[in-house]
């Protein structure tokens, strides 16, 4: 499926997000690594230990289905 032009702007407005300024919380010490990051309007997902590798980043409606389909156990390992 082709995107449209919004989705193009969305794309590349997110790729130029500067994480640098980011407002990064940490999750409870001990548990994992993961850190999410506010910017822009967007939630950024990075693990703590290797905070230069790219973060994954979601718009506000991804974020929410992602955090939806983990409270369903989508990602729980078997």
């Amino acid at each position: 499926m082709a995107k449209s032009a919004t989705e193009h702007l969305a794309d590349d407005r997110r790729q130029r997000l500067d994480l640098a300024n980011a407002t990064w919380q940490s999750g409870v010490p001990g548990t994992g690594d993961v850190q999410i990051g506010f910017i822009d309007g967007y939630v950024a997902l990075r693990d703590r230990r290797t905070p230069d590798v790219p973060a994954v980043i979601f718009s506000p409606e991804e974020w929410r289905a992602f955090v939806d389909l983990a409270r369903e156990g989508e990602f729980d390992l078997t």
